[in-house]
């Protein structure tokens, strides 16, 4: 009895063990992700690293290594990220790209690069070190619409929907062209609104950019300015429900992102 007892834990760790490689081979591996999925995987542990340390910098912990600097010159992680990327993507169009391991270790490098990058996005979008004030959560927006289009492509959502184009037949052809330009016509749609989130996802997912494309404007945004006059019952609708939409949703966002990226100085 002792013996079977055992071996029976063991047993169902070994076979949940095989179902999960069975499951990476034949979702991951097979259909070629493997390089995209370590991209998404380095990319998310590169950021949570990256946001830990510079939150131990912070906070002034003794132990924990401080800012590169170069001759007085604080070095950002900025720099770094672009000079993974440029490796990466050079490396790419080399004889050895497309083939393992090398194309896996450049998708993780790019990955890396990608969270460097986009972890200080506010930086280079202000030209100034704004990293913990409020204009830095641009950056951990960034982040996260990252993660979520890398995600959705990993899971096999493509562009527009190009992964159901069969171009061996003229009518599919020209119904997937009217899609195309219906789709890229809502997503543009979308982005005029000022909901740069959900156009993004849109691009993945197109019911998403349909949405964007019916509901009302942000305020200020270009198809509000375009569209609604001032005073207007659409703009008066457009800035009550942006003010609903704020209260409901933007304290929410601020714990969660305080959580992960540390509180600004301003809060």
């Amino acid at each position: 009895m002792n013996g079977p007892d055992r071996a029976g834990p063991r047993f169902f760790a070994g076979v949940q063990m095989n179902v999960v490689v069975d499951f990476y081979h034949r979702v991951i591996v097979e259909p070629g992700k493997q390089p995209l999925f370590l991209l998404l995987v380095s990319f998310v542990v590169t950021f949570l690293f990256i946001r830990l340390s510079v939150r131990m910098i912070r906070a002034g912990v003794s132990w924990w290594p401080g800012n590169v600097a170069a001759g007085g010159t604080h070095i950002h992680h900025v720099v770094f990220g672009i000079v993974f990327m440029c490796i990466a993507g050079v490396g790419a169009f080399t004889p050895a790209a497309g083939r393992s391991p090398w194309w896996d270790l450049l998708g993780a490098l790019f990955g890396v690069g990608i969270a460097l990058v986009l972890d200080e996005f506010a930086l280079v979008l202000h030209l100034q070190d704004v990293y913990w004030s409020e204009e830095g959560r641009v950056s951990v927006d960034a982040v996260v619409l990252g993660v979520a289009v890398t995600g959705l492509l990993v899971l096999g959502s493509l562009p527009f929907g190009v992964n159901g184009l069969d171009s061996g037949h003229r009518t599919a052809l020209w119904d997937y062209v009217a899609s195309l330009v219906l789709n890229i016509l809502l997503v543009v749609i979308t982005f005029l609104k000022g909901k740069l989130r959900l156009g993004t996802i849109g691009l993945l997912l197109p019911f998403l950019a349909l949405i964007g494309a019916i509901r009302l404007a942000r305020p200020g945004s270009p198809w509000a300015r375009w569209r609604y006059r001032g005073g207007s019952h659409k703009a008066s609708r457009a800035q009550g429900r942006a003010v609903r939409h704020d209260q409901r949703w933007i304290h929410r966002k601020d714990r969660i992102f305080d959580l992960i990226a540390g509180r600004p100085d301003t809060r």
